[in-house]
């Protein structure tokens, strides 16, 4: 059998002691030699080891472990269950260290130099800070602007590359919006 239960060694000790499973049934079902539940019903093997049940976990139901019990060559069915994780929409909020926060405006620099397409708005919420800092800083007027020094964001860790990409992507989006918009306007007059 390719896929073993959960605690494959405790889940044998439980099945040896509460069911009437044959030892070959037991081992390819825990993916265990038949030695070894041998050795389990003896008492010489997994000493100390809990037993632990796969009815409570829903990796066997009763229904499984009696219609192998009635027929010693009918081997036991592991049920998996498909637990579906979805990932959550919202981004939650990380915690920034103070050392990072300290790069922010650096990192606001870098991107007005680099993508100067993306809005104000748009590097203050990659970023992390005000837009009135990013304006300040565009417009040269930040209160620390002669000491700042462009740092890449990304390699900083503020946020990912696919971030980045998104921004530019939407920030290409709406100047191409609004071109046509300004040829529609001129085309009205």
């Amino acid at each position: 059998m390719s896929s073993a239960p959960l605690m494959p060694m405790a889940t044998a000790v439980w099945l040896v002691e509460n069911t009437t499973l044959t030892f070959k049934q037991i081992a390819e079902f825990c993916n265990l030699h038949e030695v070894e539940i041998q050795g389990i019903a003896d008492d010489e093997v997994a000493k100390g080891i809990v037993g632990y049940n796969p009815l409570i976990s829903g990796q066997l139901s009763r229904e499984e472990i009696r219609l192998s019990s009635e027929d010693q060559n009918r081997p036991l069915n592991l049920k998996i269950n498909e637990v579906k994780i979805e990932s959550s929409e919202k981004k939650m909020k990380k915690y920034v260290p103070l050392s990072k926060r300290q790069d922010k405006p650096d990192s606001a620099l870098w991107i007005i130099r680099q993508h100067s397409i993306l809005k104000d708005s748009q590097i203050a919420k990659l970023i992390g800070i005000t837009k009135n800092s990013v304006t300040s800083i565009r417009n040269k007027s930040y209160w620390n602007y002669n000491n700042l020094n462009a740092k890449d964001p990304v390699a900083m860790g503020l946020f990912s590359q696919k971030d980045l990409m998104d921004a530019i992507e939407k920030a290409e989006r709406r100047i191409i919006r609004e071109k046509k918009e300004k040829e529609k306007a001129q085309l009205s007059k």
